[in-house]
């Protein structure tokens, strides 16, 4: 190819301006696989990079994008060859590597993972960083113990992207789900992903007490601040806690009696850097038993290359449900 299109941030005089412009190869991060992007998707992350409300890009200009899938279009790994299906997600891509929006991605080797059994290209990234953080918390917390008999799961921030997945991959599993969200219009949504009950935050009576009656089995948190606090004062003995955000804030403010006196667990999901193995793991499963019943629904919303930048501000003011997908280029 001699030049395609990309939707790059660029930094200059205090201001961050996001555009799609035409570029080569030869701007693009260094790797050994280039990969013909065919999807991506948007995360709360890549609405901070493209709008500048957050610091997480570390030069410009960059590509956006945390996450894409594609076909290989030419590799010097000998892992890969022309055409392979195969996806990228976290490993500093928008951040210190242009991401995945772009008609061609490049990285190294290393972070490729081949598309699994049981997922399209689509599918692969209508789940991206959030399915697969969803996916990581499951396969966690039942590698630490927790069962559907220990009790309901509450997932909290249960409208966001990771949290969607966690109601319907829980509810997949047999487990009882709780779903805690501060959008009461989307009651229905939540019940259509396998949420047996819901509660609102600010109807909540949290309290101050260092241990609150035992509600929950586990949780997946993707808040943070005075709710994981709460969710720790709240867990069943042995309960699992999977810590995935910091939306309300990155104090915790509790005691060290819910995890010495009940035994709770409280498990920080870094979706980003996690080693090969386990990560292949996770996206065979994601293929599998954890796939969503749901991605239909969870899917709220495509764009491409040409729409993208009108999407982000409603991540940035918390108007968004469910995911939306980007699409690059035909498959």
């Amino acid at each position: 190819m001699d030049s395609f299109k990309a939707f790059r941030v660029h930094e200059g005089n205090g201001k961050t301006e996001a555009r799609l412009e035409t570029i080569t190869l030869d701007a693009l991060s260094e790797g050994d696989v280039v990969i013909r992007s065919v999807w991506s998707d948007v995360n709360y992350k890549d609405a901070l990079a493209a709008t500048g409300k957050g610091k997480i890009m570390r030069r410009f200009p960059m590509v956006g994008g945390i996450d894409v899938a594609g076909y290989v279009h030419s590799s010097s790994d000998k892992r890969y060859k022309k055409d392979d299906p195969v996806l990228v997600t976290g490993f500093g891509l928008s951040e210190k590597h242009d991401g995945g929006y772009a008609e061609y991605t490049r990285v190294p080797g290393d972070w490729v993972v081949p598309l699994p059994d049981g997922l399209s290209l689509y599918e692969s990234m209508a789940l991206g960083t959030a399915g697969f953080t969803a996916g990581l918390a499951a396969d966690r917390m039942q590698h630490n113990g927790q069962t559907p008999d220990k009790g309901p799961i509450l997932v909290n921030g249960a409208t966001g992207g990771v949290g969607s997945f966690a109601v319907d991959m829980f509810a997949g599993l047999g487990f009882e789900v709780t779903a805690f969200t501060g959008k009461r219009d989307q009651d229905d949504y939540l019940k259509n992903l396998g949420a047996s009950a819901t509660i609102y935050r600010g109807e909540v009576e949290m309290g101050a007490a260092p241990l609150e009656k035992a509600l929950w089995g586990g949780a997946v948190d993707s808040v943070g601040g005075d709710d994981l606090a709460w969710i720790t004062r709240t867990v069943r003995p042995e309960g699992n806690i999977a810590s995935i955000g910091l939306a309300g804030g990155i104090k915790l403010n509790t005691t060290v009696m819910p995890f010495i006196l009940r035994g709770i667990n409280l498990l920080g999901i870094n979706s980003v850097f996690v080693p090969q193995e386990k990560r292949r793991s996770v996206w065979k499963r994601l293929g599998k038993d954890l796939k969503p019943r749901h991605l239909k629904e969870i899917v709220t919303n495509q764009v491409d290359l040409d729409t993208l930048s009108d999407v982000f501000d409603a991540y940035i003011d918390g108007k968004v449900a469910g995911r939306t997908v980007v699409r690059i280029s035909d498959e």
